[in-house]
């Protein structure tokens, strides 16, 4: 005994149907767009939406995200003793890693972090690296005594001390309505 498939169109208003069906014709479209193939192969579109894919399932686990994603050090700007007073977190630099320009209106500390970790354990080698360049720019209040500049970095920690003087900040309380 053979199956019979009845479909009761009765069931679903038309309406509903032809907007199912222009949805999935829709798809179709943006499916076939995306796996084109060209007169000289696949679309590059897809090839590159692929690829990136494919390194972002390799490298899921591996180190944190924000390695993978770059790296820039975390800076501290206080102002004490008639000084303006910037730290900057380096941790394993070494002062030739480390370039700090200043200009009139911004210090620059820039540099590039170079990371390798090996692990040998029985029956594999492991050895990461990792590089990535970083920049920070910090603006300078006016007045700021940009030859006077000192840096010192030490155990990982680079202070830079420019005498600039204290600016009277303009503070004006705004009344939220609603």
């Amino acid at each position: 005994m053979s199956e019979v498939a009845v479909a009761n169109k009765a069931s679903e208003p038309p309406a509903v149907s032809r907007a199912s069906e222009h949805g999935k014709e829709r798809h179709k479209r943006q499916h076939e767009r995306h796996h084109a193939i060209s007169p000289f192969g696949l679309n590059p579109f897809a090839i590159m939406r692929e690829f990136t894919n494919e390194m972002d399932r390799m490298f899921r686990g591996i180190g944190s995200e924000t390695e993978i994603q770059g790296w820039a050090p975390v800076v501290d700007v206080q102002h004490c003793n008639g000084s303006l007073v910037v730290s900057a977190e380096l941790p394993g630099l070494k002062k030739e890693d480390v370039k700090v320009e200043v200009t009139d209106e911004a210090l620059v500390i820039e540099g590039e972090r170079k990371r390798e970790h090996k692990e040998d354990h029985e029956g594999f080698h492991r050895w990461e690296r990792s590089y990535g360049h970083f920049y920070r720019s910090i603006p300078l209040p006016e007045g700021a005594k940009t030859d006077q500049v000192k840096a010192e970095l030490k155990d990982g920690i680079l202070k830079v001390s420019i005498p600039a003087p204290e600016v009277a900040k303009k503070l004006r309380q705004v009344p939220v309505t609603g």
